[in-house]
């Protein structure tokens, strides 16, 4: 069953990114689905910790993105969907390639949702796994 209230496309996810974090970082959209959203980051000089691996806050960035940018656009025209909380459970470094992440709602209500994002890495092992709660607010 297609989620979507508001127009959303691979296109559209690119252009509301320019000159943000997302950007900044490489993170490429990959797919829209009936009810998920999937997109990647490099493990490149840009996303790396001191040692070598994906920094853990860039795996949690990969996952606010895909998480907000779902929830941004299965509400109504004139709503806003904000982060009240997020978590993540790091299960293996990487060190290179990509990190590709999938988001899925886990709970749409009228003022809450829960989103799950799922990373794996290049040979599809789970690297990451997150949830973000987003506060739905009703136009002003």
């Amino acid at each position: 069953m297609r989620i979507w209230q508001q127009p959303v496309s691979l296109d559209i996810l690119q252009h509301i990114s320019k000159n943000t974090a997302v950007e900044h970082l490489g993170i490429e959209f990959l797919e829209v689905g009936e009810d998920y959203l999937v997109g990647r980051v490099p493990v490149d000089h840009r996303t790396h910790q001191p040692f070598g691996l994906l920094h853990g806050g860039v795996s949690v960035v990969l996952a606010e993105t895909l998480g907000s940018c779902g929830a941004g656009f299965c509400i109504p025209q004139g709503y806003s969907a904000v982060g009240l909380d997020i978590n993540a459970n790091h299960l293996k470094g990487v060190k290179s390639g990509w990190v590709t992440g999938t988001a899925r709602p886990v709970h749409r209500g009228r003022s809450t949702q829960v989103w799950q994002i799922d990373m794996r890495n290049d040979a599809g092992e789970p690297t990451c796994v997150s949830r973000i709660t987003m506060a739905i607010l009703e136009p002003r």
